[in-house]
């Protein structure tokens, strides 16, 4: 080995065994720990000293939550309220990409179907309840149209306005290497709005949570819905938060699910970020 090339060899060295100063944005996962563990510490000691008719504290709630599953009813109501969500979720992702993907790629279809559309985008959806009720009655089939309601229209938005945003530029470079209407659709525009559409899922997501909530508790007949009515009812405080932590958790793990599959299907975007 010459001399120049120990030389080198000796300076990297010496550079690896500098360290480098702490900063946080190197350690963003253990930040993100710490920040719940504070907060939980805080929700701990802030709960203990209030009435447990107004506020619990996380102990009490991790007890209440081994006693609802200890009595079996927690579990079935879970999985029927999860049953209705996941129906009605991917009714709403499969209609939302779909005539977004309409919407954005045909004009004709566009000016046919959004004054509806926005219509009912701008219309409450708890409005629409009580004949959604009337229809459907009180069963599963009124939840799951509550719920394909809330998730519809975010997915669809998005979907239409990724569509819509593509640049001509890049249709005009498929073109100009002979791609026809179904590549340049398959091939440019479909990635292309990919990010918009996960965006429009990542949406739909909380929307579909708050919607099965919104209806259980409208029809008060099973589901998690009724158990929170039931537990306010009963000022079981501690048992109240069992639901809504378990929804809130489900939010999270399916919305980080939702960026996962981003990362993975449009690598890209993430190397053209700004921050």
């Amino acid at each position: 080995m010459s001399l120049n090339a120990l030389e080198q060899e000796a300076l990297l060295e010496i550079n690896l065994a500098q360290e480098r100063p702490f900063r946080l944005v190197d350690h963003l996962r253990s930040v993100r720990a710490a920040s719940v563990i504070i907060v939980l510490c805080l929700w701990e000691i802030f709960g203990r000293q209030v009435d447990p008719i107004f506020l619990s504290y996380p102990s009490a709630i991790a007890r209440a939550f081994v006693q609802l599953l200890g009595a079996g009813e927690f579990e079935r109501q879970a999985l029927g309220s999860l049953e209705v969500f996941a129906l009605g979720l991917s009714m709403a992702l499969v209609t939302g990409i779909a005539v977004g993907l309409l919407m954005g790629r045909y004009r004709l279809a566009e000016y046919l179907l959004d004054p509806f559309v926005y219509a009912l985008d701008a219309t409450p959806r708890v409005a629409l309840i009580p004949l959604l009720l009337l229809w459907f009655g009180l069963g599963m089939s009124s939840k799951v149209a509550i719920v394909f309601l809330s998730g519809v229209f975010p997915v669809l938005m998005n979907t239409f306005s990724g569509v819509r945003t593509v640049s001509a530029n890049l249709v005009d470079v498929g073109r100009a290497y002979g791609a026809k209407g179904g590549k340049i659709f398959s091939k440019i525009i479909l990635p292309a709005a990919l990010p918009f559409v996960m965006a429009g899922i990542r949406l739909a997501v909380g929307r579909a949570l708050i919607g099965i909530i919104t209806a259980e508790m409208f029809t008060a007949v099973t589901g998690l819905g009724a158990l929170l009515i039931r537990y306010s009812s009963a000022l079981a405080t501690d048992k109240f938060f069992v639901p809504v932590i378990l929804l809130a958790l489900l939010g999270v793990i399916l919305s980080s699910g939702v960026d996962k599959l981003q990362k993975r299907l449009a690598p890209w975007k993430e190397t053209e970020r700004a921050l």
